[in-house]
């Protein structure tokens, strides 16, 4: 994460130890010696924040790699399950998708009591993305900007990853195509991505909506989409038919849309019977941030900036969908409050990421807390 919320080994420089969950065991740790992820983050924010945002990120990942096992459990869940795309959520409350781009942390990622995880954005093939530096912090206005463009090891170290993992909870994987593959051909990707991860995923969201890979967002218009979603859903049949289980599908949607290209996505949505949408990516806007440092930069902007405008689009699909399928709402949420306000505007569920940056694991709790009944 950008910010980073790891407690352990963040701002450590030194190679890690070479072992982990699985020897950890022959160290006789005491329950003394466990990590409490709830310590005091405000603490160790400002030393975080000495650090270039996507280091901090990269020591985040490979601290939750290593040493999250040592984090203790998430309480179980005191309230029944929430069942939504076929599917039950111990809670309303996932992490979003590009956070864990490989599935590397999963299973200290699920120690900070989510209710689901969603890892990526991957690609069929490996790629390095944008140049850097290209993740900034914007304080002031607990917000982010970024320009990744996909960066990730590949769908087939993911699966590596997830098949490493202990976790048995709901796991999505969210899937993009390769910036090098021209759009006409971006199906193919899809495609391929969803051949590969969908034995492994409980769901599957298909990222149409990243600002930062050229022409991506095309593929909301209304031909392209409808022609990638007819591809998708009857491959997904397919699947289903080969692996005797049925994975939801997903569409991942911008904030940048108006009146007219919602009502056109519901129609497709609802038109070729996608499980559920995810609103939203992050913007291409700059309200609320204008004038401060890093504003300037390209990318999309996330976090707290974010909220108004991504609510908006909850609230527009949930009325052009009339509860036909659900939403997966995202953007914005840095407290309980805004976490509530997700569902009230449509939702089902709820996913942070941003957030994560300027609360630290507290939030999780807070947000979970805060939308345990939708109203």
């Amino acid at each position: 994460m950008a910010g980073s919320i790891s407690l352990v080994c963040i701002g450590q420089h030194r190679p890690a130890p070479a072992y982990g969950c699985l020897d950890s065991a022959k160290m006789r740790l005491s329950n003394s010696a466990r990590i409490d992820p709830m310590l005091p983050y405000s603490l160790l924010r400002p030393l975080l924040f000495t650090l270039d945002a996507e280091t901090a990120h990269e020591l985040t990942i490979a601290a939750l790699h290593r040493f999250g096992c040592l984090l203790p459990a998430a309480p179980d869940a005191t309230e029944p399950p929430v069942r939504v795309m076929g599917l039950d959520f111990p809670n309303r409350v996932g992490l979003a998708a590009g956070l864990d781009k490989n599935g590397e942390a999963i299973d200290g990622l699920a120690r900070l009591g989510f209710g689901f995880l969603e890892v990526g954005t991957v690609t069929p093939r490996p790629q390095p993305g944008n140049p850097k530096p290209r993740m900034f912090r914007l304080p002031a206005q607990q917000a982010l900007i970024n320009r990744m463009g996909f960066n990730n090891h590949g769908v087939e170290a993911l699966l590596t990853n997830i098949r490493t993992a202990k976790y048995k909870g709901i796991l999505g994987i969210n899937i993009g195509k390769n910036a090098f593959t021209p759009i006409e051909q971006a199906a193919e990707d899809y495609l391929t991505c969803l051949d590969k991860v969908y034995e492994l995923a409980s769901y599957v969201a298909v990222n149409v909506s990243s600002p930062n890979t050229v022409n991506l967002r095309q593929l909301q218009e209304q031909a392209e989409l409808d022609a990638l979603l007819g591809a998708l859903k009857v491959r997904q049949g397919e699947l289903a038919d080969k692996h005797g289980r049925y994975v939801p599908l997903a569409l991942k949607v911008a904030p940048d849309l108006d009146a007219e290209q919602i009502t056109h996505i519901a129609d497709a949505l609802r038109r070729h019977r996608i499980d559920a949408v995810i609103a939203t990516n992050t913007t291409l806007g700059r309200n609320g941030v204008t004038g401060l440092p890093h504003a300037a930069e390209a990318g999309g902007l996330s976090g707290a900036p974010l909220f108004e405008k991504a609510t908006a689009v909850v609230s527009e699909l949930a009325k052009a969908l009339a509860n036909e399928l659900p939403i997966i709402a995202a953007g914005g949420i840095v407290d309980g409050l805004k976490a509530k306000a997700k569902l009230t505007a449509g939702a089902q569920l709820v996913q942070i990421y941003s957030g994560l940056i300027y609360r630290g694991p507290a939030l999780v709790r807070e947000c979970v807390a805060a939308t345990w009944e939708k109203p």
